[in-house]
């Protein structure tokens, strides 16, 4: 069976050597096709031509599916010389390609290797056109694709596009190619729980979640399992468990892929710690391929971050003692308990940065590709977010396309930078998913889910009615850590956006000379100026 897509330049052909069976005498060469078990002669038109031992669309219509044969014959007998069987395959309107019509090459990393645009025109002069992932590559118009040296970076789609010229018209034929390039080979990938052993400073009474993660190598063992174990004996099931139960219970497997990396992981939600999960050992097993390795996570009393503990007591005593202001007070601690951290910071001059050792109170992350309607999403990085974090807050902010030079290892550079980031800030949009923006996504949950070294903040800064074009672990993050941006009602520096957000960063001294607000601005309400620095339409810096 040969698949070609809808709407593109196609030919079948035949083997000239076939033809040795009618040297001596005359003959005739006809194609016919499968029509309800019969075949009917093919008459030739404006679009289907035969040429000698061709048979070419000009281009290939779905109708043209169907099983095809060419009959040699001499008027004394027939001789069926090939058969073909050809489906044609709906083009995808919203890709350069089709997920069903291409061939996968799997390579390590620090080899050589060449990618090959197939035989798709008889005309070796044709122009030819490389894209990776929809977009034009390197501007490489040769019929080979080299690369020297292999990197993961090099993982993605590429598709060659022949450009053919007939009558006046141009015709074209693709061939698409997924490369994945391993950093290892699978057999020599050791079984490993990410992270070593651990003790977690907590308190009586507050809620834990324990994370366990597994790293699998490059595949998805059948036989994975992880799970905890609370001394030496298996929790209950969290899905069997009321909500309001203050027992421990173990939530389902999740399995994730990570670029071309596999890992499974699973929560051990301990609804409130008692004096006695002080002295239990929490383990996680993690077993594949016959073998296992184990993790061992303990509880330990420690102090409070943000509100201290004297402050609840305290409220619990004035709850016995006047009961209508306990209430008040609850309902000011869960409404406005954002206002309250913010002020308890302010009020005591915290600040996080001070012994950490990392250069960025955050990482920005934003759409950079030439696929937006508008740059609203480019203004909001570039200039409201320090205007107000910076200027106002004293936050100290990464921007890619602002504080790196040009001509740096961009890869290198987006690892390095969220390294030296306590935080990964995600302006998420519908056209968010581009090649340098799923990489920073990517590094980041790796930071926030495998490492836990940084935590990520989304600001959601258009309406998103499906998150399905986002990768699967993103669930795995809560969604306290979402803040969603309101046009004109965001732009006040005291609005509840920039509190939120605030909230989630880390404690920094505030500055004194706030502004109420930034009318001039109009972000989000009248649409940006246009931006006139440029765009990357390759995605990649």
């Amino acid at each position: 069976s040969i698949d070609v897509l809808e709407g593109e330049y196609f030919f079948l052909c035949y083997l000239e050597s076939m033809q040795e069976h009618f040297q001596e005498e005359a003959y005739a060469i006809n194609w016919y096709k499968d029509n309800a078990g019969k075949q009917e002669l093919i008459q030739e038109s404006h679009r289907i031509v035969s040429q000698i031992n061709f048979l070419e669309f000009w281009p290939v219509e779905l109708g043209d599916s169907g099983n095809y044969s060419v009959i040699h014959s001499n008027g004394k007998q027939n001789l069926t010389i090939q058969k073909w069987t050809l489906n044609v395959l709906e083009r995808n309107k919203s890709s350069c390609f089709n997920k069903n019509h291409l061939t996968t090459e799997i390579k390590n990393a620090g080899t050589g290797h060449s990618l090959k645009c197939s035989d798709l025109s008889v005309n070796e002069n044709n122009s030819i056109t490389w894209y990776k992932d929809c977009k034009n590559y390197e501007n490489e118009t040769e019929r080979e694709l080299d690369f020297e040296t292999l990197t993961v970076q090099h993982s993605g789609i590429y598709t060659c596009k022949i450009l053919i010229s007939r009558e006046g018209k141009i015709y074209h034929s693709t061939n698409t190619i997924k490369l994945v390039v391993e950093e290892d080979a699978p057999e020599v990938v050791t079984l490993e729980i990410v992270g070593r052993d651990e003790e977690i400073e907590t308190e009586i009474g507050k809620e834990e979640i324990l994370n366990c993660t597994g790293f699998l190598g490059y595949y998805m063992p059948e036989d994975a399992s992880l799970y905890w174990l609370i001394n030496q004996e298996f929790p209950e099931k969290c899905t069997g468990i009321p909500e309001n139960d203050p027992s421990i219970c173990e939530e389902e497997l999740k399995k994730l892929q990570l670029g071309t990396k596999f890992y499974v992981t699973r929560l051990l939600q301990i609804k409130k710690v008692t004096d006695e999960d002080m002295h239990h050992n929490f383990t996680c097993m993690l077993q594949a391929d016959e073998r296992t390795q184990i993790k061992i996570v303990k509880l330990k009393k420690g102090n409070t971050r943000d509100l201290p503990v004297h402050i609840f007591t305290t409220g619990m005593v004035l709850a016995v003692l006047f009961p209508c202001v306990a209430v008040a007070a609850v309902f000011v601690c869960v409404m406005f308990r954002v206002d309250l951290v913010l002020f308890y910071r302010n009020i005591c001059g915290r600040d996080d940065a001070a012994r950490d050792g990392k250069e960025y109170d955050a990482f920005v992350s934003y759409l950079k590709d030439c696929v937006s309607p508008t740059e609203e999403e480019r203004e909001f990085a570039l200039k409201v977010l320090p205007m107000i974090l910076e200027e106002n807050f004293g936050y100290k902010l990464c921007i890619f396309e602002r504080d790196v030079s040009p001509g740096r290892a961009v890869v290198d550079d987006i690892q390095s930078f969220i390294d030296k980031s306590r935080r990964l800030i995600i302006i998420l949009s519908q056209n968010y998913v581009s090649d340098r923006a799923i990489y920073e996504l990517e590094s980041g949950l790796h930071k926030a889910l495998v490492e836990r070294k940084t935590k990520i903040i989304l600001i959601e800064y258009m309406p998103i009615s499906d998150y399905s074009f986002l990768p699967e672990s993103l669930s795995l993050l809560s969604s306290k850590r979402v803040v969603k941006w309101k046009k004109d009602k965001s732009l006040p520096v005291n609005s509840r956006f920039w509190k939120n957000l605030r909230y989630l960063m880390p404690a920094k001294p505030t500055k004194k000379n706030i502004k109420g607000h930034y009318n001039n601005l109009d972000v989000g309400s009248q649409g940006a100026q246009p931006w006139t620095g440029g765009c990357d339409f390759n995605g990649v810096v």
